[in-house]
C-alpha cells in the first residue's frame, strides 16, 4: 500500500477529474503487475489510499471493467480480470494483425522525429536487458509500442492497439529473462524494417513478434497448470 497522505496529495495536485486520475493509477497497477489477476479491488481501500471518496473509485472500476481489465460480479465484487487461455489466444491473434498493420503504416509514413524517439526507447530497453533490470522492461515495452503507434498516422488504430496492449500486458512478463531478451531483439528488427521503409518486412516481423510472445506466454501458463516449475524452451 502506498502512503495515503502522499497518494492523496499527488492526486489532488493534478488538474483532471478525480475518477480519471484514480483510473490511471489503478490501471497502471494492473498493467505493471502490482495488482495480480484475481486480486479483489476494494473501493474503501483505494479511497483511503488515494485520499478521495468512493465515487471516483467506483467510476474508475467501471471504466476498467469496460476495458476488460476488471471483472465485476454481484457475488464476488470487483477483481482484476483473469484471462482463460482461449481468451488469451483470441487477443493474441487480433493484436498480431493490428500490430502488423501498424508497423506497415509506420514504415510507409516514416516520421523521422517519432522514429528517433522509438530508437531511443529501443536503446534504453536493450540496456535494461543487458543490466538485468527486467522490471523496467514492461514500461519500456509499452513506450516502444506507443512510439510506433504514433508513427502510423492512424488515430483509431492507435486507440484500438492501446486497449489490446493493456489486456495483453502479461504476455511480456518481466519474470522470463530469456523471452525479454528475445522481445528486444525482435523490437530492433521491427524498427530496422520501419526505418528502412520496408512495409512488408515490418509487417511480417511485427506479426511474428506478437505471435511468438503470445505462444511463449501460453506455454508458460500450461506449464504452471500442469504443475511443472521448469520454464519450457522458447
Amino acid at each position: 500500500m502506498k502512503d495515503t497522505r502522499m497518494a492523496g496529495k499527488r492526486l489532488g495536485e493534478r488538474h483532471d477529474s478525480l475518477h480519471n486520475l484514480v483510473h490511471r493509477e489503478i490501471r497502471a497497477a494492473i498493467i505493471s503487475g502490482r495488482l495480480k489477476p484475481g486480486e479483489r479491488l476494494v473501493e474503501e481501500r483505494f479511497a483511503e489510499e488515494y485520499g478521495v471518496s468512493r465515487n471516483p473509485v467506483r467510476e474508475a472500476i467501471r471504466a476498467l471493467s469496460s476495458e476488460g481489465l476488471v471483472d465485476v460480479s454481484s457475488r464476488k465484487g470487483a477483481h482484476v480480470a483473469e484471462l482463460a487461455p482461449e481468451k488469451v489466444q483470441e487477443i493474441i491473434e487480433i493484436r498480431a494483425l493490428l500490430e502488423s498493420h501498424n508497423a506497415r503504416l509506420a514504415a510507409r509514413h516514416g516520421n523521422p522525429e517519432t522514429l528517433k524517439n522509438a530508437t531511443a526507447i529501443l536503446e534504453r530497453g536493450k540496456s535494461a536487458v543487458n543490466a538485468g533490470r527486467h522490471m523496467r522492461l514492461r514500461e519500456l515495452n509499452d513506450q516502444f509500442h506507443e512510439a510506433l503507434a504514433e508513427a502510423n498516422n492512424n488515430q483509431l488504430l492507435s486507440e484500438m492497439l492501446g486497449a489490446l496492449r493493456a489486456r495483453s500486458a502479461l504476455l511480456f512478463s518481466p519474470d522470463n529473462p530469456d523471452r525479454q531478451a528475445r522481445n528486444w531483439e525482435e523490437h530492433a528488427g521491427i524498427l530496422e524494417a520501419i526505418v528502412g521503409g520496408d512495409e512488408e518486412l515490418a509487417a511480417e516481423r511485427a506479426m511474428a513478434h506478437v505471435l511468438g510472445a503470445g505462444e511463449a506466454h501460453l506455454r508458460r501458463v500450461r506449464s504452471v497448470s500442469s504443475g511443472s516449475e521448469r520454464e519450457l524452451p522458447q
